[in-house]
């Protein structure tokens, strides 16, 4: 079985605040709401795998953040830029290129409408909007990542940071 989770980068700074977008940084609440959300999804017992993020800032600090939490090695993580342009499907699937199968569970740190059109795509009962900080896992009765593509993932959870403060 394979698992995917998305990870919507937190609040970030403004658009046209004078900063590349690229180079945007997540806001004060951003990373506490960030967090928060890591501590949740940590609460499940989940081991996300590998740490895949869009190489965006906002994104990467995110990731930062999840992978404190978990104690994942931040060396270990590793950049796709497909994760940062708007992509479908199959811009999404050279996220997987040199993956082996041996890895079950994969975490992904992103952006929409991607990271709502995906899961959502992907999804046999489809996703509803992610947002910001917002956590979608899928899972998938496949052997192969190339597998998830034929199948239809089973959505596991779906959380979102509607009550946190």
């Amino acid at each position: 079985m394979k698992k995917l989770i998305f990870v919507r980068h937190g609040r970030a700074e403004e658009a046209g605040s004078g900063c590349p977008d690229i180079e945007r940084s997540l806001t004060a609440r951003g990373k506490k709401v960030s967090e928060q959300m890591a501590l949740i999804l940590l609460g499940k017992k989940e081991d996300p795998g590998l740490f895949i993020t869009s190489p965006a800032f906002r994104a990467y600090e995110t990731c930062l953040i999840f992978a404190r939490v978990f104690g994942h090695d931040p060396d270990k993580i590793v950049m796709k830029s497909s994760l940062y342009y708007k992509s479908g499907l199959k811009a999404f699937a050279t996220v997987f290129e040199g993956i082996g199968n041996k890895i079950d569970s994969i975490i992904l740190f992103g952006h929409n409408p991607s990271f709502t059109e995906i899961p959502d795509r992907l999804s046999a009962t489809g996703c509803d909007f992610v947002p910001k900080s917002g956590i979608v896992c899928l899972s998938f009765k496949s052997d192969t990542w190339e597998g998830i593509f034929h199948g239809k993932g089973k959505m596991e959870y779906f959380l979102k940071p509607e009550k946190i403060s």
